[in-house]
């Protein structure tokens, strides 16, 4: 798996973004964004998870060096950002059932391994209103690293997570990682991205 930007800008209003990008993500070379904030990290993530359209150049994406269709893109990519929001009203065992009803688990994954995976199967019955935020960061982190997609994209990941958080987040990302194409936006957090191979500075592209 391959996804490749060319020429990627983004505007708003009379301001650019970022100009320019080009660049290429490949399986098993876990990247990390490195930006302040407010320089268009989560605006590049969304870009490429397909949430947002740029405003010059073109993304593709390509599996055993074919082309995917833009209709199939959502299928191979999975997401954890600040903007995704769990249904706040469901149970854990609800929200697992109704992410798992647009994409399937990893295999060897039922989705009541989920809620021990997550270490929060003592309270899978209670709805994510009641959850405090360091838990639902990591309903979000295991849906997105969990899933079966050739893609994950990681925006400020061990936001809101504890010490003991960032360790099981670690944990997380030595399982389910590999092969993958992992994408990590972050300011300069380490703990978010000591595991990534290659670094993409998004300053440079101002």
């Amino acid at each position: 798996m391959k996804i490749v930007l060319e020429n990627i800008g983004k505007q708003y209003k009379d301001d650019w973004i970022f100009q320019n990008i080009n660049h290429e993500f490949n399986s098993g070379e876990p990247c990390v964004i490195i930006g302040a904030n407010g320089s268009g990290k989560s605006t590049l993530i969304n870009i490429i998870s397909a949430h947002l359209i740029p405003t010059t150049g073109t993304i593709n994406y390509f599996s055993d060096l074919k082309k995917i269709k833009s209709e199939e893109i959502f299928k191979n990519i999975s997401i954890c950002s600040p903007y995704i929001e769990l249904i706040e009203e469901f149970t854990l065992t609800e929200n697992i059932e109704f992410f798992c009803s647009f994409k399937k688990l990893q295999k060897g994954i039922s989705k009541t391994d989920v809620a021990e995976i997550i270490q929060l199967n003592k309270i899978e019955n209670k709805i994510i209103k009641q959850y405090s935020s360091g838990m639902t960061q990591r309903v979000k982190l295991a849906l997105a690293l969990l899933a079966d997609t050739p893609v994950v994209l990681l925006d400020e990941p061990c936001m809101n997570l504890d010490s003991e958080g960032i360790e099981w987040y670690k944990n997380l990302i030595s399982k389910y990682s590999s092969n993958r194409i992992i994408i990590v936006s972050s300011n300069n957090n380490k703990h978010e991205f000591e595991f990534c191979t290659t670094e993409f500075m998004i300053n440079k592209y101002k």
